[in-house]
């Protein structure tokens, strides 16, 4: 509890130096006011910049891993002990028919809701960036965040269905918001409220605006790809496809988390059984060069400029850094919005649903987004180290088997249902924020704005606003973790009792 006040209290300590910085850079700024420049917007971008280099910086991300290995030592290491036990009680009953009860969805459904959130385009997109930026050995540090992060995750799914509660419509909700208050203490109460302002703004913007101007990007590419004069077209297009996408999102979140889970379960394997299937096809035809490129994600792990070259400029701290920043901003763990949808899940233990969350990381980081460095890694094209990449990069590779237009597609396809999931899950998790701040019939109003927020995504240049969007995501974990240091015995005991022979359960 004392470390969790430290935390919570301590924490701006992290970017003074930032702070300052900013001030420099603001005298700078009124100095060039007087050039006609537009002194409102820098100033913004500045002080977001200064905080998006703690929230996303390698003090969070510090924080963020620490935590991961905090609870795994403290819960005996469970997401390795009970590995199998975990898959074996996860994605080996997914086949099976369930019912869930008022108010609820089933485990599944809960998981692939917050699956289909964490599934998106930082699995295409960010890990691209990742292995341009970071070299191969960012696999290796995206790897041990997620190990790591597996149990962070359990333990955010472990508290949300220990403190979650029935609302006005009978629903089960969830989240940090109710165990900071329930588990701390209401004297916390403002810590949760400030997550709920995070998360409700941030699902506008990185749940929504972000995943479906990438989707309209993505198919104009693809688009073009066939057709080169449809570039003419590009802002028709867009529109069209914001108002197909805004339709399909009020359909679903009308019907509330239970159509929102009926949809995810079809949708997420669905559409990850597709990019599995092409990246494997991929890497099978370049088999051959598989040894050397998980030797190259090893050796460049501690010295990346030995596998990319020194044109490449790469430090092992930037290495870390980029393998870390994107594992944990795929998979979400410790960001606290994953535990939104879990606690809505019609289950007996809370540990039973937890395990839900070991299995998420699994199948996101460890699989999915490994794939898509393999894919790249393997392809054998150009990477430009040194530099963002994009999901060109991702066609280029693909199109070294399938085509330039087979490729454009595949990719297209991945992109706007990966994204497409993205939207609906964050609907969710942003209607949840609101109604814990204004009540329940704030959601409603949530969710119609957040449709109208789907055409301005579409049709709009975002570029301040996807920056703003991602520093309000990495600030929801600030709260999150706090909860998560001060709370860990209560994960520990809940843990203990579900895998104790009192409880009658196997060990495994």
């Amino acid at each position: 509890m004392y470390f969790a006040a430290a935390l919570a209290y301590s924490g701006p300590i992290f970017y003074y130096i930032d702070c300052v910085q900013l001030l420099l850079r603001c005298r700078r700024l009124r100095r060039r006011k007087k050039e006609g420049e537009f002194f409102v917007t820098d100033v913004i971008t500045n002080i977001n910049n200064a905080v998006n280099g703690f929230v996303w910086g390698p003090p969070m991300l510090i924080l963020l891993v620490g935590a991961g290995l905090f609870l795994t030592l403290r819960t005996g290491f469970v997401q390795f002990r009970h590995f199998g036990y975990a898959m074996k009680n996860t994605v080996g009953k997914m086949f099976q028919k369930s019912q869930a009860g008022a108010g609820s969805v089933t485990p599944f459904q809960a998981m692939t809701t917050a699956l289909a959130a964490t599934v998106g385009t930082g699995n295409i997109a960010g890990i691209t960036w990742a292995v341009t930026m970071g070299g191969p050995g960012a696999l290796f540090w995206m790897w041990i965040a997620a190990l790591l992060g597996m149990c962070t995750k359990f333990s955010e799914v472990v508290l949300a269905i220990r403190y979650r509660q029935r609302n006005a419509k009978g629903d089960w909700v969830g989240g940090p918001m109710y165990y900071i208050t329930g588990g701390l203490g209401k004297g916390w109460r403002w810590l949760s409220v400030l997550f709920c302002i995070f998360g409700a703004l941030a699902a506008f913007g990185i749940g929504n605006a972000v995943q479906v101007g990438t989707i309209t990007s993505t198919i104009n590419s693809a688009i073009q790809t066939f057709v080169p004069a449809a570039a003419a077209a590009q802002g028709t297009i867009s529109l069209v496809i914001g108002i197909v996408i805004a339709f399909i999102v009020a359909l679903v979140i009308i019907g509330g988390i239970t159509r929102i889970g009926q949809v995810t379960e079809k949708m997420v394997p669905f559409m990850s059984l597709i990019y599995i299937v092409g990246c494997l096809v991929v890497i099978g035809a370049n088999v051959q060069n598989l040894g050397g490129v998980f030797a190259s994600i090893f050796k460049g792990a501690f010295n990346p400029s030995a596998v990319v070259g020194g044109a490449g400029g790469i430090a092992i701290v930037q290495c870390m850094t980029w393998g870390v920043k994107r594992g944990v901003f795929s998979n979400e763990a410790g960001l606290g919005s994953a535990p939104i949808a879990h606690a809505a899940a019609d289950t007996r233990h809370p540990v039973q649903q937890g395990l839900y969350g070991i299995f998420e990381v699994f199948a996101d980081t460890i699989v999915i987004c490994s794939l898509t460095g393999l894919t790249l890694l393997c392809s054998g094209i150009d990477l430009n180290y040194g530099t963002k990449g994009t999901t060109a990069l991702n066609m280029n590779a693909f199109a070294t088997v399938f085509g330039s237009k087979a490729a454009a597609l595949i990719i297209a396809v991945g992109i706007m249902l990966f994204a497409l999931s993205t939207v609906l899950s964050w609907a969710l998790y942003g209607a949840r924020c609101a109604e814990y701040l204004l009540g329940a019939g704030a959601g409603r109003v949530y969710h119609i704005i957040y449709v109208g927020v789907v055409l301005v995504g579409a049709t709009m240049n975002l570029g301040l606003a996807w920056e703003i969007s991602d520093t309000l995501n990495g600030l929801m974990a600030i709260p999150n973790l706090v909860a998560l240091f001060g709370l860990s015995g209560v994960v520990v005991a809940a843990t203990r009792d579900y895998f104790s022979k009192k409880s009658g359960r196997v060990r495994g």
